[in-house]
């Protein structure tokens, strides 16, 4: 049976499935000793043979899923440009390929999730499934109700208009705040961005919770594998 081109890389564990329309695109992939930028191209398992940067890729046959408690000053890449530390630094004892789902931008903490099952993976990062992400938001000064309520209804960041987001104050000092944030977008910095367009820069951000997943007793920098209860919640999703 033929599936799409992107959903085989995933399923190889080289990247997401967003990312593999990326390489596609960039002309990375070939198909039986052609390259191809089409998106949307199905290929047979059994009989075609699909290669990135030169090597044959196949599906991995075990698949696994992690939880990262991600420390800032480490991107949400597998390789990077800057030679700055990656997430995959801190899963040294993994012996399979594995890749973030969705990212953390380098300065901010919390929970990641990574695999090599491009299914899942797709499920938690694309938009219709509406998977809600929790941030907690330390922020400059203390937002009036009109503000939070503006970040509520969905607020102007660039050239798009934000959806809905649950925002809650859970405490303020004189200087500063810190805020509950939930979103299912997961646009690039877009917690960050809708701070700062209310005139409240982030000054600390860490995310705690993926749909029902939390960190529990994770501390930074240590990662887990996820429980087969976890697991089967993901896949339901």
């Amino acid at each position: 049976m033929k599936v799409r081109l992107q959903k085989y890389i995933a399923d190889c564990g080289i990247t997401s499935r967003r990312k593999a329309e990326e390489l596609i695109v960039q002309g990375k992939i070939q198909i039986n000793g052609e390259t191809t930028c089409t998106l949307g191209t199905k290929v047979d398992p059994c009989r075609d043979e699909i290669r990135y940067k030169g090597e044959i890729i196949k599906p991995e046959k075990h698949q696994i899923y992690l939880m990262l408690y991600k420390p800032e000053k480490y991107v949400t890449t597998v390789k990077d440009q800057f030679q700055r530390p990656t997430v995959l630094d801190l899963l040294s004892e993994v012996k399979e390929r594995v890749y973030p789902i969705g990212r953390l931008d380098y300065h901010t903490s919390g929970l990641l999730l990574l695999t090599n099952d491009g299914d899942i993976a797709y499920r938690i990062m694309h938009p219709k499934y509406e998977i809600v992400k929790t941030y907690i938001a330390t922020v400059k000064g203390i937002p009036t109700r009109d503000q939070l309520e503006h970040m509520r209804k969905g607020i102007a960041i660039e050239e798009y208009i934000t959806a809905p987001a649950s925002v809650k104050m859970l405490r303020k000092t004189k200087n500063q705040s810190v805020l509950e944030i939930q979103i299912h977008e997961g646009r690039n910095r877009q917690v960050r961005k809708m701070c700062q367009a209310i005139g409240h820069p982030v000054i600390r951000l860490e995310r705690t919770k993926v749909g029902k997943l939390t960190l529990g007793t994770l501390k930074k920098g240590e990662y887990r594998h996820l429980t087969s209860n976890e697991v089967e919640y993901l896949k339901k999703l």
